[in-house]
């Protein structure tokens, strides 16, 4: 039996999922006993080239022949962003048709009302490919792991951050030369905004920490900081200290309060993360009955990503065949506290230039002993002029006292400027 299709959009991931379900059709057969044909894509401009070869009259500019033709079932959206794809995507529901979306924007923002409207309807909405790629992510936290109480969630989830500081790592570079790198090569976006200021990764950590620690989290409750200010000094200063810089997205439950980030941090070359290079993602969660585990893949790309859409192509087929539609729709969450000062103490890494004198240093350190946080370690070299880079890890601090000794800093007169201050997180016991 074939199960129409609709398309929409025929871009980077759009194409894959055209190229995957062509080659493993047969395969897909076998495994539900259904076979998806896809009936109509839809682009913005009809006449323009794609990256995959498609049939003639496959493609249309029109939205009407792919959400109100009756005979199309499942409808795939890979625009991105949110309008016109949230509105595309509640008229498919409302036509009841399920839906599988890699847009993680949408989702991030949106997410409550599609799936509130998706169970109104009885059809399913999957949405696997919009945080992790070609990781499995979504079901493992919404299907095999339900039986913990999830307490952390720590990872590497924007490919294009990743590969940036991988370069400045791996070669010195600059964050300007790294960056311009990761455009030549298709990494980042000619806009790289979303990504180096962090908010690609905060909404993927806001769907994801939804999902693990059962709670209605949204964009706004994660604190977020990007890798602009990361710079050749920290990354050198970094492998003195045994460690890599990484853009994590950290998240913790602690007896129902949440602590959300997305953050430069200092990972301790014993850390499994510390080795997750170039545009791969890694997520690690910890729960109470599985312990830590690992989950590592591309988490960008157009087969990769494809892989995603077409697993939850396969899973909507297999609805279908059971007539066991609106299993998955709305998730019941209750609302938790979010705190950014509830996160458990660490140690954290500062940069700071200060002038070059004697007395300087006494009068930094006495800071440190005012809100008393101790110091493990100090590196000091010299600057420019008169000046001196000095770098400050502390031993295991509360986000209160460490905020208290960063306003302390920069009111001192002989501090220059205070650079970058971040976590360092351990290698895992």
């Amino acid at each position: 039996m074939i199960v129409e299709v609709g398309l929409l959009g025929c871009g980077t991931v759009g194409s894959g999922v055209v190229e995957l379900m062509n080659r493993r059709q047969g395969k897909i057969a076998d495994m539900t006993g259904l076979r998806p044909a896809i009936k109509k894509i839809l682009v913005r401009q009809v006449d323009k080239p794609r990256p995959v070869e498609l049939a003639p009259g496959l493609v249309t500019n029109q939205p009407a022949e792919v959400l109100e033709d009756p005979s199309i079932r499942i409808v795939i959206e890979t625009i991105g962003g949110i309008e016109p794809a949230r509105t595309y995507i509640l008229q498919a529901i409302a036509s009841g048709k399920h839906v599988v979306t890699a847009n993680k924007d949408l989702i991030a923002v949106h997410g409550a009302e599609i799936l509130d409207a998706a169970e109104r309807h009885g059809v399913d909405v999957f949405y696997e490919a919009a945080v992790g790629g070609a990781i499995p992510l979504i079901r493992p936290l919404t299907e095999q792991m339900t039986a913990n109480e999830i307490s952390d969630l720590l990872g590497i989830i924007n490919g294009t951050t990743n590969y940036i500081l991988t370069q400045m790592t791996e070669t010195g570079a600059d964050f300007a030369d790294a960056l311009a790198e990761a455009q030549r090569l298709g990494y980042a976006e000619a806009d790289p905004s979303s990504d180096v200021d962090g908010l690609d990764a905060a909404r993927k950590l806001a769907i994801l920490a939804s999902i693990a620690f059962h709670a209605r989290v949204t964009l706004d409750d994660v604190q977020v900081a990007g890798i602009r200010s990361i710079s050749a000094q920290d990354v050198r200063f970094a492998e003195e200290l045994g460690c890599v810089v990484k853009l994590l997205a950290t998240g913790s439950d602690r007896a129902g309060v949440l602590s959300l980030h997305v953050r430069p941090a200092l990972v301790s070359k014993q850390h499994p993360l510390a080795h997750v290079s170039g545009p791969f993602n890694a997520l690690f969660v910890r729960g109470d009955a599985a312990g830590d585990l690992m989950f590592f893949g591309r988490g960008a790309g157009s087969l990769p990503t494809a892989s995603s859409v077409v697993g939850d192509v396969i899973e909507v087929l297999r609805v279908i065949r059971l007539g066991v539609s609106g299993r998955v729709s709305r998730m019941y969450l209750p609302g938790k506290r979010v705190s950014p000062l509830h996160a458990a103490p660490a140690r954290h890494y500062l940069r700071l230039t200060a002038a070059d004198k004697p007395g300087v240093f006494a009068a930094i350190a006495s800071i440190f002993g005012v809100h008393n946080v101790s110091m493990e370690t100090v590196l000091q070299k010299r600057a420019k002029g008169n000046t001196a880079d000095i770098v400050i890890v502390t031993h295991a601090t509360e986000p209160g006292p460490l905020a208290n000794v960063v306003e302390g800093l920069r009111a001192l007169p002989q501090v220059e400027a205070v650079h970058n201050v971040m976590p360092v997180v351990e290698a895992p016991e």
